[in-house]
Order: structure tokens, then C-alpha cells, then sequence
């Protein structure tokens, strides 16, 4: 029975929650880079980006693995 229950389980990949952590918080600073340069001040953007990035990295990362356990 063990056998038939570890089948069906998904495992966690951290690398790829890691990677995918990175990608969206990369993104996410870079439009905040590009919104700032067209605004005036890139430093700004990116600290715009940085702030709005964490949470939507958290949250994707959260999506995409919650159904794990």
C-alpha cells in the first residue's frame, strides 16, 4: 500500500522553485528598470519593481506548488 501512495505523490523541486523564485523577481525588477528609465529614474524602478517582485515571485512559487504535500 505504501508503494501505491508514494506513486500518485508529486515531489518538490526546490531548484525549480528557486529558479522560478529568481525568473519572476528578475522580471519584475527589470520592467520596474524600464518603467523607471522612461519615468526619469531607473534606481526608482527598480525599487518599485524589487518591492512589487517579492510577493509575485512568493505568490507564483506558491501557485505552482501548492497541491504538493
Amino acid at each position: 500500500m505504501t508503494a501505491h501512495v508514494t506513486a500518485e505523490r508529486t515531489s518538490f523541486d526546490p531548484l525549480g522553485a528557486g529558479a522560478l523564485l529568481l525568473a519572476v523577481l528578475v522580471v519584475c525588477v527589470g520592467v520596474g528598470a524600464l518603467v523607471g528609465w522612461a519615468a526619469g529614474s531607473v534606481g526608482g524602478g527598480v525599487a518599485i519593481g524589487s518591492v512589487i517582485g517579492i510577493p509575485a515571485a512568493i505568490a507564483t512559487v506558491y501557485r505552482t506548488y501548492r497541491n504538493i504535500a
